[in-house]
């Protein structure tokens, strides 16, 4: 595979989900991908494809959330010429670019019913017919398609067609996120950022400085992979020092002091909308049960924790600069400079 498109990983889970991918792959069978945004799903359909019988057949992709209802028919299926306003001239569509090869339909869940009853004949009977054709044409295509959505449950909804999905999961592969893909986060990370490094001309990669890698491994990566790499490679470009551990990170790169507020017609309905609703709820900071300090038998510690992961964080996130971290912290330069020989943050620094 090319150098964008490597599996990094070693955790178990995720190991289990490539093994399955490689077994499947010779299978000219139908196979669904399951996973949250940023899991991967488009390498395993590469991988599903490059390991079959059909690697040096085309491998066509299509997004159907990408195109309007009215348009998905004509790009999967084709059309004549004339066969609706602005089709000047017959085209085939993605079933016959991909005659022989394999075709993955990304965001499968978002198909209008219409385009999911021919898509079942096609799977069924290896036939496709362009819009304003009389004639099907038969086409040989391994279909690959991936989904965040709950298909089984749209099905039972009848949101989906229940005779396609069971037409389509020959084989299921669901792939972990990455907040469950234990000991990944660090390995991805450090991929990420060589690379960057490499990118930028550094001489050598100076790796994160330990706070950092506590932050990594704690967050949530609710975009998972794809939202790793862009926080990392963010954290690389910015670091103005190549020959000290990157001290700073930032998850989210709309957060700013000058960020612009919501206009008051915005936030007023936002707000009504939001009242009662138990997931605007759950978004909110959740304020401290008693069930959290159960593990705490030191007080004075736990609290000097948290003023040592706070003064940690403020000091990376302005270069260790002192005079900034104090005016950002609220405090003197003299009460910094305490708190830092208090921890002993200098001497892990040099």
């Amino acid at each position: 595979m090319e150098r964008e498109n490597q599996f990094i990983g070693q955790s178990g889970a995720f190991l289990d989900a490539v093994e399955r991918a490689s077994r499947a792959a010779p299978m000219s069978r139908p196979v669904l991908v399951i996973g949250e945004r940023g899991t991967g799903k488009e390498l395993i359909a590469e991988r599903l494809h490059r390991l079959s019988t059909r690697w040096d057949e085309p491998l066509v992709t299509m997004n159907c959330a990408a195109l309007p209802e009215t348009l998905i028919e004509a790009e999967l299926f084709g059309h004549e010429a004339g066969a609706f306003t602005g089709a000047t001239k017959a085209r085939a569509g993605r079933f016959e670019e991909a005659d022989k090869g394999t075709l993955f339909l990304d965001e499968l869940g978002t198909l209008s019913m219409a385009a999911q009853e021919r898509l079942l004949r096609a799977v069924e009977y290896g036939e496709v017919t362009r819009i304003g054709a009389s004639r099907p044409v038969r086409v040989d295509v391994r279909i690959v398609a991936a989904t965040n959505d709950d298909l089984p449950g749209l099905a039972s909804s009848g949101e989906f067609r229940a005779d396609l999905l069971d037409r389509l999961s020959f084989e299921v592969i669901t792939l972990p996120p990455l907040r469950v893909r234990e000991g990944d986060v660090g390995v991805l990370a450090e991929y990420f950022a060589r690379r960057m490094a490499a990118e930028l001309d550094w001489m050598a990669w100076p790796g994160f400085a330990p706070h950092v890698t506590q932050q990594l491994e704690e967050h949530d990566w609710p975009g998972n992979v794809r939202e790793l790499r862009n926080v990392v490679e963010r954290a690389i470009y910015r670091w103005d020092n190549p020959e000290e551990p990157v001290a700073h990170v930032q998850f989210d790169p709309f957060d700013s002091p000058w960020k612009p507020a919501a206009p008051p017609h915005r936030a007023t309905s936002a707000a009504s909308q939001n009242a009662g609703n138990p997931a605007s709820e759950a978004s909110a900071p959740a304020k401290a049960s008693p069930a959290d300090f159960d593990d705490i038998d030191d007080l004075r510690a736990a609290v000097d924790g948290h003023e040592r992961a706070i003064i940690e964080h403020c000091l990376g996130k302005h270069r260790w600069n002192q005079r900034q971290t104090a005016k950002a912290l609220g405090l003197s330069y003299d009460q910094l400079r305490h708190c830092i020989k208090k921890h002993g943050l200098m001497e892990e620094a040099d």
